[in-house]
């Protein structure tokens, strides 16, 4: 499926904000899920998954929010439904980070432990990344090897987080 020219994609979301959302909520859950195994406490997968999911919430209406504030008008008409709208196209952001909370979901669930369910939401939203670049890419009527290489720069942001992950433990 080419989707270069195509100017939205699932649900009306114009595909560059589907796109932003995509990476900045997989890289936000990422860090945070990342970012769990470092206290001393006892470890509390769904009370994380919660906290995630609500970061995400958070993220999503703030950057909603602000998209629409900055399209105000100069005579100073406010759009509450354009707000409103805005605020709720934000749905790829959430949607990136489920994955994360969903994994979390389960090791609260006793299906495995939250040490497994990190390591495995770093593995799974690294890749995730390199789909969000190629998609990316391609959108933009990009070749496939120029998409691939976007990608392996989208990966660069996972093994960031994977990297500082080993390094603070």
């Amino acid at each position: 499926m080419t989707l270069h020219g195509t100017a939205t994609g699932p649900l009306g979301v114009p595909w560059q904000r589907l796109l932003f959302g995509g990476v900045y909520g997989t890289v936000l859950a990422s860090s945070l899920a990342s970012a769990l195994d470092s206290d001393s406490g006892e470890p509390n997968a769904g009370y994380d998954a919660l906290w995630i999911l609500v970061a995400a919430l958070a993220a999503a209406a703030a950057h909603g929010y602000a998209h629409a504030i900055s399209h105000w008008t100069a005579d100073g008409k406010k759009a509450t439904a354009e707000s409103v709208r805005a605020v709720l196209a934000e749905w790829p952001l959430v949607a990136s980070a489920l994955p994360t909370v969903a994994a979390l979901a389960g090791a609260a669930a006793g299906w495995w432990g939250e040490q497994s369910a990190v390591d495995v939401i770093l593995t799974v939203n690294t890749v995730t990344l390199f789909g969000w670049g190629l998609l990316a890419a391609r959108a933009a009527g990009q070749g496939w090897a120029a998409s691939c290489r976007v990608g392996a720069v989208d990966v660069l942001l996972g093994l960031f987080i994977v990297s500082a992950n080993a390094l603070t433990h």
